[in-house]
Protein backbone atom coordinates (compact mmCIF):
# COMPACT_ATOMS: atom_id res chain seq x y z
CA UNK A 1 0.00 0.00 0.00
CA UNK A 2 1.86 3.26 -1.27
CA UNK A 3 0.35 5.20 1.86
CA UNK A 4 2.74 8.64 0.94
CA UNK A 5 0.82 8.81 -2.49
CA UNK A 6 -2.41 8.37 -0.78
CA UNK A 7 -1.46 11.37 1.63
CA UNK A 8 -0.61 13.16 -1.29
CA UNK A 9 -3.90 13.12 -2.99
CA UNK A 10 -5.91 13.40 0.00
CA UNK A 11 -4.13 16.66 1.34
CA UNK A 12 -4.13 17.93 -1.98
CA UNK A 13 -8.04 17.52 -2.13
CA UNK A 14 -8.46 18.88 1.36
CA UNK A 15 -6.05 21.95 0.53
CA UNK A 16 -8.31 22.94 -2.53
CA UNK A 17 -11.07 23.13 0.04
CA UNK A 18 -9.36 25.31 2.51
CA UNK A 19 -8.43 27.92 -0.49
CA UNK A 20 -12.16 27.89 -0.93
CA UNK A 21 -13.67 27.44 1.97
CA UNK A 22 -16.59 30.37 1.68
CA UNK A 23 -18.08 27.90 -1.08
CA UNK A 24 -16.83 24.60 0.29
CA UNK A 25 -17.69 24.90 3.73
CA UNK A 26 -19.69 28.76 4.78
CA UNK A 27 -22.13 28.48 1.98
CA UNK A 28 -23.65 25.02 2.71
CA UNK A 29 -24.38 25.71 6.58
CA UNK A 30 -25.61 28.48 5.62
CA UNK A 31 -28.00 27.50 2.92
CA UNK A 32 -28.73 24.90 5.44
CA UNK A 33 -29.42 27.27 8.06
CA UNK A 34 -31.69 28.96 5.75
CA UNK A 35 -33.89 25.77 5.90
CA UNK A 36 -34.27 25.25 9.87
CA UNK A 37 -35.56 29.18 9.93
CA UNK A 38 -37.82 29.53 6.35
CA UNK A 39 -39.32 26.01 7.74
CA UNK A 40 -39.24 26.13 11.14
CA UNK A 41 -40.69 29.31 11.29
CA UNK A 42 -43.47 28.79 8.36
CA UNK A 43 -44.13 25.17 8.57
CA UNK A 44 -43.20 24.13 12.12
CA UNK A 45 -45.78 26.53 13.68
CA UNK A 46 -48.40 25.09 11.83
CA UNK A 47 -47.58 21.14 12.76
CA UNK A 48 -46.61 20.80 16.68
CA UNK A 49 -45.08 17.53 16.53
CA UNK A 50 -44.26 14.42 14.14
CA UNK A 51 -44.93 11.40 15.90
CA UNK A 52 -43.92 13.10 19.48
CA UNK A 53 -40.80 15.05 18.16
CA UNK A 54 -41.18 18.71 17.48
CA UNK A 55 -41.37 19.40 13.57
CA UNK A 56 -38.17 21.71 13.90
CA UNK A 57 -36.15 18.64 15.35
CA UNK A 58 -38.07 16.03 13.52
CA UNK A 59 -36.27 17.19 10.07
CA UNK A 60 -32.96 17.90 11.25
CA UNK A 61 -31.32 14.60 10.26
CA UNK A 62 -33.03 15.06 6.62
CA UNK A 63 -31.72 18.60 6.21
CA UNK A 64 -27.83 16.69 6.77
CA UNK A 65 -28.92 13.81 4.55
CA UNK A 66 -29.81 16.54 2.13
CA UNK A 67 -26.34 18.39 2.41
CA UNK A 68 -24.50 15.19 2.64
CA UNK A 69 -25.39 14.02 -0.55
CA UNK A 70 -25.46 16.72 -2.62
CA UNK A 71 -21.97 17.68 -0.87
CA UNK A 72 -20.33 14.00 -1.35
CA UNK A 73 -21.58 13.87 -4.58
CA UNK A 74 -20.63 17.46 -5.82
CA UNK A 75 -17.05 17.17 -4.27
CA UNK A 76 -16.00 13.67 -5.33
CA UNK A 77 -17.23 14.37 -9.06
CA UNK A 78 -15.57 17.80 -9.36
CA UNK A 79 -12.05 16.35 -7.85
CA UNK A 80 -11.54 14.14 -10.18
CA UNK A 81 -13.43 15.27 -13.00
CA UNK A 82 -10.73 18.19 -12.64
CA UNK A 83 -7.80 16.32 -13.60
CA UNK A 84 -9.15 14.99 -16.86
CA UNK A 85 -10.06 18.40 -17.94
CA UNK A 86 -6.88 19.82 -16.94
CA UNK A 87 -4.69 16.56 -18.84
CA UNK A 88 -3.02 16.33 -15.40
CA UNK A 89 -4.54 12.78 -15.22
CA UNK A 90 -1.60 10.81 -17.05
CA UNK A 91 0.52 11.94 -14.60
CA UNK A 92 -1.76 10.10 -11.98
CA UNK A 93 -2.32 7.41 -14.19
CA UNK A 94 1.38 7.11 -14.93
CA UNK A 95 2.74 7.30 -11.36
CA UNK A 96 3.15 3.91 -9.53
CA UNK A 97 -0.06 4.78 -7.90
CA UNK A 98 -2.89 1.88 -7.29
CA UNK A 99 -6.37 2.48 -8.80
CA UNK A 100 -7.13 1.52 -4.98
CA UNK A 101 -4.90 4.50 -3.49
CA UNK A 102 -6.69 6.84 -6.22
CA UNK A 103 -9.74 6.05 -4.88
CA UNK A 104 -8.84 5.81 -1.26
CA UNK A 105 -7.14 9.77 -1.88
CA UNK A 106 -9.83 10.72 -3.69
CA UNK A 107 -12.93 9.12 -1.85
CA UNK A 108 -11.67 9.49 1.23
CA UNK A 109 -11.61 13.45 0.88
CA UNK A 110 -14.95 13.89 -0.53
CA UNK A 111 -16.10 11.77 2.60
CA UNK A 112 -14.18 13.84 4.87
CA UNK A 113 -15.66 17.35 3.80
CA UNK A 114 -19.05 15.93 4.09
CA UNK A 115 -18.88 14.90 7.10
CA UNK A 116 -17.19 17.80 8.63
CA UNK A 117 -20.16 19.46 6.98
CA UNK A 118 -22.55 17.39 8.63
CA UNK A 119 -20.75 18.00 12.38
CA UNK A 120 -20.99 21.92 11.83
CA UNK A 121 -25.03 21.71 10.99
CA UNK A 122 -25.78 19.56 13.39
CA UNK A 123 -24.14 21.79 15.71
CA UNK A 124 -25.62 24.70 13.98
CA UNK A 125 -29.66 22.63 14.10
CA UNK A 126 -28.89 22.72 18.10
CA UNK A 127 -28.67 26.39 18.10
CA UNK A 128 -32.18 26.47 16.57
CA UNK A 129 -33.83 23.44 18.10
CA UNK A 130 -33.38 20.40 21.16
CA UNK A 131 -31.38 17.89 19.94
CA UNK A 132 -31.41 14.10 21.18
CA UNK A 133 -29.35 11.67 19.59
CA UNK A 134 -30.48 8.22 20.76
CA UNK A 135 -27.90 5.96 18.89
CA UNK A 136 -24.84 8.03 18.87
CA UNK A 137 -22.37 4.75 17.13
CA UNK A 138 -25.33 4.45 14.55
CA UNK A 139 -25.64 7.74 13.64
CA UNK A 140 -22.10 7.91 12.59
CA UNK A 141 -22.40 4.72 11.12
CA UNK A 142 -24.64 6.55 8.93
CA UNK A 143 -23.10 9.65 8.56
CA UNK A 144 -19.82 7.93 7.39
CA UNK A 145 -21.37 4.98 5.57
CA UNK A 146 -23.79 7.28 3.48
CA UNK A 147 -20.16 9.59 2.72
CA UNK A 148 -18.45 7.31 1.80
CA UNK A 149 -21.27 5.91 -0.44
CA UNK A 150 -21.88 8.99 -2.68
CA UNK A 151 -18.69 10.18 -2.62
CA UNK A 152 -17.93 6.90 -4.51
CA UNK A 153 -20.87 7.50 -6.58
CA UNK A 154 -19.40 10.76 -7.39
CA UNK A 155 -16.31 9.75 -8.54
CA UNK A 156 -18.10 7.43 -11.03
CA UNK A 157 -20.06 10.54 -12.15
CA UNK A 158 -16.57 12.93 -12.46
CA UNK A 159 -15.66 10.06 -14.30
CA UNK A 160 -18.69 10.09 -16.44
CA UNK A 161 -19.06 13.45 -17.06
CA UNK A 162 -17.69 14.81 -20.38
CA UNK A 163 -18.15 18.91 -19.20
CA UNK A 164 -19.13 21.07 -16.19
CA UNK A 165 -23.06 20.46 -17.52
CA UNK A 166 -22.95 16.87 -16.96
CA UNK A 167 -21.03 17.55 -13.85
CA UNK A 168 -23.83 19.53 -12.16
CA UNK A 169 -26.80 17.04 -13.80
CA UNK A 170 -26.94 14.04 -10.85
CA UNK A 171 -26.35 16.09 -7.81
CA UNK A 172 -29.22 19.05 -8.68
CA UNK A 173 -31.83 17.28 -10.83
CA UNK A 174 -31.56 13.53 -9.39
CA UNK A 175 -30.20 13.58 -5.84
CA UNK A 176 -32.13 16.86 -4.45
CA UNK A 177 -35.60 16.12 -6.11
CA UNK A 178 -35.04 12.74 -4.28
CA UNK A 179 -34.02 13.80 -0.73
CA UNK A 180 -36.91 16.28 -1.06
CA UNK A 181 -38.74 13.43 -2.26
CA UNK A 182 -37.71 10.78 0.78
CA UNK A 183 -39.14 12.10 3.65
CA UNK A 184 -36.70 15.14 4.63
CA UNK A 185 -39.26 17.16 5.58
CA UNK A 186 -42.48 14.63 6.45
CA UNK A 187 -43.20 11.48 7.12
CA UNK A 188 -43.64 8.93 4.87
CA UNK A 189 -46.65 7.57 7.18
CA UNK A 190 -48.53 10.68 6.46
CA UNK A 191 -48.72 10.05 2.39
CA UNK A 192 -51.93 8.08 1.27
CA UNK A 193 -51.16 4.17 0.98
CA UNK A 194 -50.49 4.49 -2.84
CA UNK A 195 -47.65 6.64 -2.48
CA UNK A 196 -46.25 5.42 0.50
CA UNK A 197 -45.77 2.12 -1.86
CA UNK A 198 -44.66 4.53 -4.53
CA UNK A 199 -41.90 6.41 -2.53
CA UNK A 200 -40.15 2.64 -0.87
CA UNK A 201 -38.82 3.19 -4.43
CA UNK A 202 -36.81 6.10 -3.36
CA UNK A 203 -33.77 4.75 -2.25
CA UNK A 204 -32.78 8.07 -0.25
CA UNK A 205 -36.09 7.09 1.79
CA UNK A 206 -34.05 4.53 3.53
CA UNK A 207 -31.09 6.91 4.29
CA UNK A 208 -33.30 9.55 5.86
CA UNK A 209 -34.93 7.01 7.72
CA UNK A 210 -32.05 5.13 9.08
CA UNK A 211 -30.35 8.41 9.77
CA UNK A 212 -33.54 9.74 11.60
CA UNK A 213 -34.00 6.33 14.07
CA UNK A 214 -30.40 6.76 15.26
CA UNK A 215 -32.38 10.79 16.79
CA UNK A 216 -35.52 9.87 17.74
CA UNK A 217 -36.16 6.18 17.35
CA UNK A 218 -38.55 6.61 14.97
CA UNK A 219 -38.61 5.58 11.30
CA UNK A 220 -40.41 5.04 7.97
CA UNK A 221 -38.86 1.82 7.23
CA UNK A 222 -37.03 -0.92 9.19
CA UNK A 223 -33.51 -0.08 10.57
CA UNK A 224 -32.15 -2.88 9.93
CA UNK A 225 -33.48 -2.74 6.34
CA UNK A 226 -32.01 1.01 5.91
CA UNK A 227 -28.70 -0.32 7.10
CA UNK A 228 -29.13 -3.28 4.27
CA UNK A 229 -30.03 -0.73 1.72
CA UNK A 230 -27.12 1.48 2.75
CA UNK A 231 -24.77 -1.16 2.22
CA UNK A 232 -25.65 -2.53 -0.77
CA UNK A 233 -25.90 1.37 -2.56
CA UNK A 234 -22.01 0.73 -1.13
CA UNK A 235 -21.51 -2.48 -2.86
CA UNK A 236 -22.98 -1.35 -5.94
CA UNK A 237 -20.77 1.89 -6.27
CA UNK A 238 -17.95 0.02 -5.28
CA UNK A 239 -18.37 -2.12 -8.28
CA UNK A 240 -18.94 0.60 -10.54
CA UNK A 241 -15.78 2.03 -9.51
CA UNK A 242 -13.62 -1.37 -10.11
CA UNK A 243 -15.18 -1.50 -13.36
CA UNK A 244 -14.38 1.74 -14.73
CA UNK A 245 -10.67 0.93 -13.82
CA UNK A 246 -10.61 -2.56 -14.97
CA UNK A 247 -11.87 -1.14 -18.13
CA UNK A 248 -10.19 2.18 -18.59
CA UNK A 249 -13.63 3.83 -18.79
CA UNK A 250 -13.04 7.78 -20.41
CA UNK A 251 -9.74 7.57 -18.08
CA UNK A 252 -7.42 8.43 -20.30
CA UNK A 253 -10.10 11.04 -22.54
Amino acid sequence: MNFRAIRAIYVNEMARTRRTLLQSIVAPVISTSLYFVIFGAAIGSRIAQIEGVSYGAFIVPGLVMLMLLTQSVSNASFGIFFPRFAGTMYEILSAPVSAFEIVIGYVGAAATKSIILGVLILVTAGFFVPLEIAHPFWMVAFLILTAVTFSLLGFVIGIWAEGFEQLQFVPLLVITPLTFLGGTFYSVSVLPPFWQTVTLFNPVVYLVSGFRWSFYEIADVNVAVSLAMTGLFFVLCLAAVWWIFRTGYRLKS
